[in-house]
């Protein structure tokens, strides 16, 4: 079914009541009883404390939640200035559409600026409202990317892959692509409304990446805000990592087959603005199963070793299999060699035209792999310490980049074998 709007009636109705605002800050949510009150909580407090004068709307996205994060967001009493809004979206089930009901309401409300937060927040505070609307609200930029103090194992899809692959394909070093906080502009949330995405994978995951992505090839003015110490709720790489690495992969390959001709013209990186928080706090520690990633890998290469074969250079094909034979200590992923197998996997995805999704799927190993190598790389090393490695590989994704348009050109032209392979 294709639906032409996110807002239920009553929902639409309440926005019409409300008629317009400066701020919208959207939430939107699954399941999040245990942690939804104390998100709006923060929410109210900052919106008094540092947008008292502006008029403002709470607006709550919720999924169809089984428990009782619709309740909770209701009971919970915001200032008396204020509004508040909690609504059960329309369309696929997934972020994506939560957003689409965000932004739809702030293209409505003809909003000065939104704010987007996770639902799962332990850590936010009431600051985060200001450190994430102050650069739209008195510094004249149009999408605020958050910057957290993260443990060095949390976030390794966005440490191994996102901030690479974007810093790499649109030059702007932006840290946290996906990072779920995020502020911009009512003009860019009327932009994000019209774009026709809302009834493909953007509209169940891969929003965070394609509201990032967006936002650099349109040319909006892009800063970053440092909130501090992200805690939410944490899993270890090796138990939840493979179905989100699919995900968000398959979104980054589908926009870079269709923004091709941007990212090939970019050249190298520049910095992004960054406000709010000045200080890194040494955040709290995860744990990671180390043995079972390895595992993951191993027996990813015995059951793909054909496929990888005809899928990766020589070398690269190499590489892969030495690393199958190293014990767990001693498992280390050369960065080049990871570099290789995200460019070679993106430019073969490419090229085939069917079972993508087995592709993503077959590579999967291959970064639990490397995030086994990070994790040995780093042991020894503080949080911030395991920032330089990340920002090391960084700049080898950067320049290895005639690589990846050499490739994404050769697998092309070699389509036909490619195909065959894949059948």
């Amino acid at each position: 079914m294709r639906y032409d709007t996110g807002l239920r009636a009553y929902t639409s109705k309440r926005v019409e009541e409300i008629q317009r605002c400066d701020i919208l800050v959207g939430i939107p949510c699954y399941n999040n009883e245990e942690t939804i009150r104390h998100v709006i909580r923060m929410v109210t407090h900052g919106l008094q404390k540092h947008c008292k004068d502006l008029r403002s709307v709470i607006f709550v996205a919720d999924g169809g939640s089984t428990d009782d994060t619709r309740e909770v967001a209701k009971e919970f009493q915001i200032k008396p200035w204020q509004e508040k809004v909690v609504s059960i979206y329309r369309g696929p089930a997934g972020k994506g559409s939560a957003f689409r009901s965000i932004f739809e309401a702030a293209k409505r409300l003809k909003v000065k600026a939104c704010l987007v937060v996770d639902s799962d927040l332990r850590s936010i505070t009431s600051d985060w409202v200001n450190y994430l609307l102050e650069p739209i609200l008195e510094k004249d930029y149009q999408y605020v990317s958050p910057v957290y103090s993260r443990y060095k194992y949390d976030g390794t899809i966005t440490n191994n892959i996102v901030y690479n692959l974007t810093r790499a394909l649109y030059g702007l070093r932006i840290r946290q692509p996906i990072g779920g906080d995020f502020a911009f502009v009512g003009e860019l949330a009327a932009y994000y409304i019209e774009q026709d995405v809302w009834e493909t994978d953007v509209a169940r995951y891969g929003i965070d990446v394609w509201m990032t992505t967006n936002a650099i090839t349109n040319n909006f003015r892009i800063c970053q805000s440092n909130l501090g110490v992200k805690i939410h709720d944490a899993k270890d790489p090796a138990e939840s990592l493979g179905p989100m690495f699919r995900q968000v992969v398959h979104t980054l390959f589908v926009l870079m087959e269709e923004l091709e001709d941007d990212w090939k013209a970019v050249k190298g990186s520049r910095a992004v603005p960054m406000f709010g928080l000045e200080e890194f706090k040494e955040p709290e520690p995860i744990q990671v199963d180390l043995g079972r990633l390895v595992t993951e890998y191993k027996t990813g290469f015995r059951h793909f070793k054909g496929l990888y074969k005809s899928i990766f250079c020589p070398d690269c094909y190499e590489e892969l299999k030495k690393c199958a034979a190293k014990a767990k200590t001693k498992f280390i992923m050369p960065e080049k060699t990871w570099v290789m197998v995200l460019y070679e996997t993106a430019a073969t995805f490419h090229a085939w035209t069917d079972n993508r999704t087995q592709l993503v799927n077959l590579v999967t190993p291959l970064y639990l792999g490397r995030v086994a190598s990070f994790i040995n790389q780093t042991k020894k090393m503080s949080s911030s310490q395991a920032e330089e490695v990340v920002e090391e590989q960084a700049q080898v994704f950067e320049d290895q980049k005639n690589y990846l348009i050499r490739v994404w050109e050769e697998k092309v032209k070699s389509r036909a074998e490619f195909q065959h392979v894949s059948q």
